[in-house]
């Protein structure tokens, strides 16, 4: 003779089963599921004027950031907030600005310029061909 589970067990198993698939689907706030939605290599980004000098614009659909910190020279870098993954919100002022938690990061080199982020933003790869910007 088997002993059946009983229905306190089989609901506990259930219950257990039922929130290990909730864990495994959920991600944290903004972060990128892996998907290839951003830009593609050569795809044009932006025109060497749309760039403003000691400023940068950000392409969202891309996932990218570009900044001019110095005339002439062009930087990429993800648009994604290493602190908790947020999109960044603006470019001002010589930095990329996240509004989730207040981070911020250097436009020449991505490095963090205000915590709570630790780590700096990646760097993407850009070409500049003429006046025209786009990824490596």
């Amino acid at each position: 003779m088997t002993d059946s589970p009983t229905r306190r067990t089989l609901l506990l198993a259930a219950g257990a089963a039922g929130a290990t698939a909730l864990t495994v689907g959920c991600g944290e706030y903004g972060k990128d599921s892996g998907s290839s939605a951003g830009a593609s290599s050569g795809q044009e980004l932006a025109r060497t004027a749309d760039i403003p000098v000691g400023g940068g614009k950000i392409f969202a659909d891309e996932k990218v950031v570009v900044t001019q910190p110095e005339k002439g020279r062009f930087k990429a870098f993800s648009n994604i907030c290493t602190h908790q993954q947020c999109p960044v919100a603006d470019v001002s002022d010589g930095t990329i600005n996240c509004d989730c938690h207040g981070s911020k990061f250097h436009i020449a080199d991505g490095s963090v310029a205000h915590p709570p982020a630790t780590k700096p933003l990646p760097e993407k790869q850009i070409k500049v061909r003429g006046d025209i910007i786009t990824l490596a």
